[in-house]
């Protein structure tokens, strides 16, 4: 009898030790997974702010020539050039010129009024030649006129000096708007599951979000039939979007907003056969008429519809247990809007004016409101 207790105790023993060694190696595989993911991670943004600061020293040597010279000036030239006090950090746009089109219902006094204010870099009362060439070299790039005109309500960062073509802009200290950013090298080598898990980590707490949120739904209010007209968003990825230590939403890349009479008249001459030829950007699309093989004018989702598909994930991860059906039902509602929101007014109003309220109404007690 006690001879055949000792094999049996042996085959535990054994079984317990490799069990153990498969833990152990386990352990020390997932550990030099992390080493190497996050080592990768730092190489790519040092690498990446390595070959930003030289592009940006050739640039500066360019602007500054050109400054020194007299043929262009403005509110930064002498900080960057004489004093040498503004340094290059990141450059957030190196995209081609566009020239940016507003819609019929610009307010074009008040947008020559702001552009003058601008323009004068040394607020002497005047715009000399040199400024007026930085000014109009500005103006070529959409992302300056559009950011120009959304900064009076807080839903870009602030326009702090330019020279040339060169412009700076206010530090936005958090973005994307939720989730993490992972260098392109890495997102196919970290499963899906510790992504979320990481976005997790990285996410505000929930009455933070719901200020964030607001202020997309304050964006998509001001640009709806706004002063300067009708804006579409077409590209609502996570990544164009930050914000403050304040979670004040910023608009990082206006590239994502279209005047809406430039989406129309590009679609109405775009040939198509079905309606997934009919896309503009990533979120803007219509439908196809087949009669006539050629995209229909008319958005099939307002800026609101997209913004709570944007919203619904985040909104919804770790939402008061109260308030998560009530909050579900309004941002479904919301998400099923369709068609032109111009052609229905009210019910676009009501439901941008119930969500804000729902979301006021968790918040506005608290130190994040």
């Amino acid at each position: 009898m006690a001879k055949g207790l000792f094999p049996r105790a042996w085959v535990k023993k054994s079984f317990y030790f490799q069990a153990r060694i498969s833990f152990v190696r386990v352990k020390y595989l997932f550990l030099t997974w992390l080493t190497v993911l996050v080592g990768s991670w730092v190489l790519y943004v040092q690498y990446s702010t390595y070959t930003e600061l030289c592009r940006g020293h050739e640039c500066k040597n360019a602007i500054c020539d050109k400054y020194r010279k007299g043929i262009i000036d403005g509110s930064a030239c002498s900080s960057l050039c004489d004093k040498e006090t503004l340094y290059m950090g990141r450059c957030l746009s190196t995209l081609p010129n566009n020239q940016s089109k507003l819609g019929e219902q610009a307010n074009l006094a008040s947008l020559v009024s702001q552009i003058l204010s601008v323009a004068d870099g040394n607020k002497d009362g005047r715009v000399s030649l040199p400024e007026a060439r930085s000014t109009w070299a500005l103006l070529q790039m959409d992302e300056v006129l559009l950011g120009l005109l959304l900064q009076d309500r807080g839903h870009t960062p602030r326009l702090l000096g330019y020279c040339g073509d060169l412009y700076m802009t206010e530090r936005v200290p958090y973005g994307p708007l939720y989730g993490l950013s992972l260098p392109w090298p890495l997102v196919s080598w970290v499963p899906s599951g510790v992504q979320r898990s990481m976005d997790q980590w990285f996410t505000p707490s929930w009455p933070r979000k719901a200020k964030i949120s607001m202020g997309l739904l304050e964006l998509v209010e001001d640009i709806f039939h706004g002063t300067y007209g009708s804006f579409l968003i077409c590209d609502l990825a996570a990544a164009h979007f930050g914000y403050t230590d304040r979670h004040e939403l910023r608009l990082t890349d206006t590239r994502a907003v279209v005047p809406e009479d430039e989406f129309r008249r590009t679609m109405r001459v775009l040939k198509c056969e079905t309606d997934a030829d009919c896309v503009y950007g990533v979120d803007c699309q219509t439908s196809c008429d087949m009669a006539e093989k050629r995209c229909r004018e008319d958005p099939i989702q307002p800026n609101l519809a997209k913004a709570c598909g944007a919203l619904k994930d985040y909104l919804l991860r770790g939402a008061p247990s109260g308030l998560s059906e009530e909050l579900e039902r309004q941002l479904y509602a919301c998400m099923a809007l369709r068609g032109n929101a111009g052609q229905m007014n009210m019910e676009h109003s009501l439901i941008l004016n119930n969500l804000k309220a729902l979301l006021w109404r968790q918040i506005s007690h608290t130190k994040d409101s």
